[in-house]
């Protein structure tokens, strides 16, 4: 069964959560929620969906999961303050694992400093700062750079799951 860690942060897209997860899991994978704290139970911005943290970032290990997806809203925001998420996903950037972001998500990538030569979408406020941080931004639903999926909202969620589970038959 493959594992798939989704970190979550409060503020979370509630769509962005939701669908992904509901897809991967009916793909037959399991969604394990990492966060900041273990425990924790995390609010979307809509308020329509909780979530709680069944792993800590900083008790988290890439070698335990086979991909990485990183919802938006403003959870990347409040996570990319805490050293230990931003390890978790540095490290998972240094594996050969599939690593998916959508909307504000890449906010995360950036704070690891794992976007520099890499070409990514995402939401239209975040593009400066993909652009500043040496990637090569593009307004597309879906971006496939190798193992790396992003996509810029949740009207893109259908291209986005697609992508996530493709990546996962390979």
């Amino acid at each position: 069964m493959v594992r798939v860690a989704m970190l979550v942060g409060e503020g979370f897209e509630d769509s962005e959560v939701e669908v992904p997860a509901r897809c991967l899991r009916e793909a037959g994978h399991q969604v394990v929620v990492v966060g900041a704290s273990r425990g924790e139970m995390l609010m979307g911005k809509r308020g329509k969906q909780r979530v709680k943290v069944e792993v800590a970032a900083g008790n988290a290990c890439p070698d335990d999961f086979d991909a990485l997806v990183i919802p938006g809203g403003h959870g990347p925001d409040h996570l990319r303050m805490h050293s230990e998420v931003v390890e978790f996903v540095r490290g998972f950037m240094g594996t050969d694992k599939p690593v998916a972001a959508i909307c504000h998500g890449p906010q995360l990538l950036i704070e690891a400093d794992a976007v520099r030569g890499r070409t990514l979408t995402s939401w239209r406020s975040v593009r400066t700062d993909l652009i500043n941080a040496g990637a090569s931004w593009v307004d597309e639903s879906i971006v496939i750079d190798g193992k790396l999926i992003t996509s810029r909202k949740p009207a893109d969620l259908d291209d986005f799951c697609v992508a996530i589970v493709n990546q996962l038959r390979v």
